[in-house]
């Protein structure tokens, strides 16, 4: 063996390559492996180390991946490569070839929003808009077709330049998904978690045909206009409170604060007559202990009939009964349109339900009346 022929092995010996990305940034995606002119020596190291995946391209085409590991580069650890290059009988000399690194860690807490608002349609409010924001965490889950379908040749691929593409899919597809779901407005936000998974569901399909694997999804906020808000919380209001009992309660609270005026002929006047009351319930009280030499006892007056017991009404909500209301919260709830004119109805003595239009004491709802044609006419 000659003298260079010692060199040559010495060098070759010495200076064996290792193929290796040591990542120290948190937004890289993809990584090429930069070669002097992409050549890698005959039994070079490729080390892939955890939360990495090797992909080898040969001239644009995919060939071998190799998961977490540390491997020697020949024909057997490259079997698809070797066959895309016609080595029959292995290699000696430095073939080309890019390598290109992937991150497989899940990337978390990227953001995502509905740029305009979604015009919805509801049942109650007509045509009304919301917006939309939260998070999600991906993963790279198939290398080889994410750097075929989305990397190309770029050298460095960060997050950022995928998550324009992603977030503009999920606003679609959020979109859609809420479109479809037709539920009431103000139940948008209540069921966040539930319309999360629903989103997820849909979009991984759509991630998965790129090679990622949308790993969370979550809807952190729904909003819509104050003005709805408003209106929202006043119709939940009136859908929930006994009308009867709030009267009461007002009525109540307005003597309180009349009584409580000591100052004012109104607040005396008012405080007599709250006594001259408690005087009577006490003495009607003390009346049958009263015996022996008490004088004899005022005539009784007159006790009054019951009050006549007030018409309660039933009525159909998504095809649940509801109730039962009385006539005053009918009208409340045909007012701010829980019930139309169409909406089915049933009170005691009625053989069936029948639609609110068609209930004489109930068409005073639908505005104006027609009389009856004059007799003899």
């Amino acid at each position: 063996m000659g003298l260079f022929d010692k060199i040559k092995e010495k060098l070759t010996n010495e200076f064996i390559d290792i193929v290796e990305w040591l990542d120290y940034t948190d937004d890289t995606i993809c990584h090429r492996f930069e070669r002097y002119q992409n050549e890698i020596k005959n039994g070079a190291k490729l080390i892939v180390r955890e939360g990495q995946t090797a992909v080898f391209v040969n001239e644009g085409q995919l060939a071998d991946v190799f998961s977490p590991g540390t491997y020697t580069l020949d024909t057997q650890n490259l079997p698809i490569l070797a066959t895309l290059k016609g080595w029959k009988y292995g290699f000696n000399s430095p073939f080309k070839a890019e390598v290109y690194f992937i991150n497989t860690h899940l990337f978390t807490d990227e953001k995502w929003g509905t740029k305009n608002p979604i015009t919805l349609n509801d049942e109650r409010f007509g045509l009304v808009e919301i917006r939309a924001f939260g998070t999600y965490a991906f993963r790279i889950d198939d290398a080889g077709k994410f750097i075929i379908d989305i990397v190309g040749t770029d050298n460095n691929f960060t997050n950022f330049e995928i998550n324009e593409h992603l977030k503009s899919l999920i606003a679609t597809r959020f979109t859609d998904t809420v479109g479809e779901a037709n539920l009431p407005i103000e139940l948008y936000a209540a069921n966040t978690s539930e319309l999360s998974e629903t989103c997820q569901e849909v979009m991984q399909p759509e991630f998965q045909s790129v090679g990622i694997s949308l790993e969370k999804f979550y809807i952190e906020n729904v909003s819509m206009p104050e003005d709805l808000k408003k209106e929202i919380f006043e119709y939940s209001r009136i859908d929930k409170l006994d009308l009867d009992k709030l009267t009461k309660f007002k009525t109540a609270k307005a003597i309180e604060a009349a009584a409580a005026n000591e100052g004012g002929t109104a607040g005396a006047g008012m405080g007599m007559g709250m006594g001259f009351v408690l005087a009577q319930q006490m003495g009607g009280m003390m009346s049958p202990q009263m015996g022996g030499n008490q004088p004899a006892a005022m005539p009784q007056q007159a006790v009054p009939p019951p009050m006549p017991v007030a018409v309660q009404y039933y009525y159909a909500s998504n095809g649940q009964q509801a109730g039962p209301v009385s006539f005053e919260q009918l009208r409340a709830l045909f007012a701010n349109r829980t019930v139309n004119k169409d909406t089915l109805v049933w009170k005691q003595g009625m053989a069936n339900w029948i639609a609110l239009k068609d209930v004489e004491e109930l068409k005073a709802f639908l505005g104006g009346s027609t009389p009856p044609p004059l007799p003899g006419a």
